[in-house]
This record gives structure tokens, sequence and C-alpha cells, in this order.
């Protein structure tokens, strides 16, 4: 069966369609950070960095950086006006206070249940990597996670449950994959949207994890 894998920035687009207008919105590392630059013109949104900045733009024009002003994975970005950078334990205060009304974290597993797990393997020569992922899960209202369907060798990153070390505990509202959109709800998973040229017989066998069709 042929199918196209949605880009890494068709990714973030789809996502920032999501993000409603006036949301405060924490971009976590890696993947997350290009919905930054995908959010509609005509929208307004403040975007979060946990080292301290609220009002994050798109990034930078080549040539244009500010390395005086980055986000949490040492990237450069803009500031928007009336845009504001401080104290990382302020913004700390603000992740675990519930100010966030949604996070945007990258993950290796999330379960049926909404487990999250992305800041570990498990592997004895992996480095971990907590960061604010813990206080992000929990201290915002609603946690989408963006990543790939699949790992490098084709397993399953969405699995009945974590075999990686938690992050949050069923955290996930959202999952959005280079295939599709899943939504997690009590009674389980439920595809919301795939790619085109994609069945969803397709999509469930690249899932460990028992899917429901759109409502």
């Amino acid at each position: 069966m042929a199918y196209d894998k949605l880009t890494r920035d068709a990714m973030a687009a789809r996502v920032a369609r999501d993000i409603p207008e006036g949301a405060y919105v924490n971009l976590g590392i890696g993947l997350p950070t290009l919905v930054a630059n995908h959010i509609p013109r005509d929208r307004e949104v403040f975007l979060h960095s946990e080292n301290g900045i609220l009002g994050m733009g798109p990034a930078p024009a080549k040539g244009a950086e500010d390395w005086d002003l980055i986000n949490a994975g040492k990237q450069p970005v803009t500031l928007l006006t009336g845009g504001a950078f401080f104290h990382h334990a302020d913004s700390f205060a603000m992740m675990r206070g519930g100010h966030l009304d949604i996070c945007v974290l990258g993950a290796f597993q999330v379960s049926a249940g909404g487990d999250l797990a992305n800041w570990h393997t498990g592997a004895p020569d992996a480095i971990p990597a907590v960061g604010g992922a813990m206080d992000l899960a929990i201290g915002a209202k609603a946690t989408f996670v963006m990543m790939e369907h699949v790992t490098k060798a084709g397993e399953p990153k969405i699995v009945a449950r974590c075999t990686y070390p938690l992050t949050g505990i069923g955290c996930v509202r959202r999952i959005y994959t280079d295939l599709a959109v899943i939504e997690v709800t009590p009674q389980g998973l439920r595809a919301i949207e795939w790619v085109a040229g994609l069945d969803f017989e397709t999509l469930q066998s690249l899932t460990d994890a028992p899917l429901a069709r759109p409502a």
C-alpha cells in the first residue's frame, strides 16, 4: 500500500491547527519547537519556553540569530511584541502552577491510557534527560505528544503499556504522528484521521494498542 508520511513541518502545522486563540503553550525540545513556525499569523498564541521566555515567535531568519535569546533546546528564537524573558524559577512556577493551557512534547512511548515516557529509554548507555517534562506533563491543562509513529527499527511507539521509565501517568490527551492523529479517551485510543493512502487496518498494525475508528 502506497502512502506518504507527513514531513516534520507538516506534523508541526497539524499540531498548530489545534492550538486555539489565546492559548498559553509550551513547546518541548526537539520536534515540538517546529510548531512555532506554523502558528497562523492571525491567531494570537503565547508560546512559552521553560528556560524563561513567554511570547516566542518563529525561528529567526538565517543570519539574524541572537544567541542571547534561545529556547530550552538552545535554538535561537524570536520574541514577539509584548514578549518577556525571566528567571527559570518563575518559568517553572508557571508550569507547576497550572498556568499553561497546552504543552507539546516529544516521546519515546505513549500508552493506551495516556501514560508518557519521554526522558529515558532504560538502556544502560542512554543519557537520561528529565528537563522540565515531568513538570509540564502534569502541570499543563492538556498534553499533546508529537512523534514518529514507529521507531527507526519499525517498532510501535504507541503501546498498550509503556516499557520505558514514565514521565507522567494518564497525562496525554492527543498524539500527533507522521501517520495519524489519535485521541486518548476514557475508553481507549481513537484515531481521528490518518494520511491519504493508509487504511485503518495498516494503521492498527503499526500501533501496539487497540484503536477505535473516528466517532
